[in-house]
């Protein structure tokens, strides 16, 4: 009985960190969905021309990072929620033209873990020999201020898509 009242602690702990590693995996795959979404949604709607220019930072750009928020969870904030869950800050979406390529950035910044029971020591004791990078980036997504994540798309210039026409039809 001794073992399970002592090993309970530890059991947890590995509950908790498989669920942060798990909440990672989900918020990387939702961001290559949303990243994926926004470039499409940028490369179909946004206009060469510069008369339209201010539209497309304005309005559209707006659009596509409301629903991409929307997507990821960020008006999920009741407890237990995908916002949550996923520990996340802010979203920012960004889109950089050029002459061929519309670069689409998705970057997402998560909060801490908060798992305190990992952050009672301090990362020097911690992290020391023979534990390098690694063991700091943990630590510092875990106990001190989240991490920031982007997916960077890029879309060709189109002005309109070219309307796909079967051979032979008129």
């Amino acid at each position: 009985m001794t073992e399970v009242v002592l090993l309970f602690p530890i059991f947890m702990i590995i509950v908790f960190i498989t669920a942060k590693i798990f909440a990672l995996l989900v918020l990387v795959q939702k961001m290559e969905i949303g990243s994926y979404y926004a470039a499409r949604r940028w490369q179909l709607e946004s206009h060469l021309n510069a008369d339209y220019a201010g539209w497309d930072n304005g309005t559209l750009k707006a659009d596509i990072e409301k629903k991409v928020k929307t997507y990821m969870g960020f008006d999920d904030t009741k407890a237990g929620g995908a916002y949550q869950f996923l520990n996340l800050r802010s979203l920012t979406l960004d889109v950089v033209r050029t002459q061929v390529w519309n670069v689409v950035t998705l970057k997402v910044e998560t909060s801490p873990a908060r798992i305190k029971l990992l952050c009672l020591y301090p990362k020097q004791a911690i992290c020391a020999y023979p534990y390098g990078a690694e063991c700091n980036n943990g630590y510092d997504y875990i106990c001190v201020g989240g991490k920031s994540l982007e997916v960077i798309k890029y879309v060709p210039n189109r002005d309109r898509p070219i309307q796909f026409v079967l051979p032979g039809l008129k």
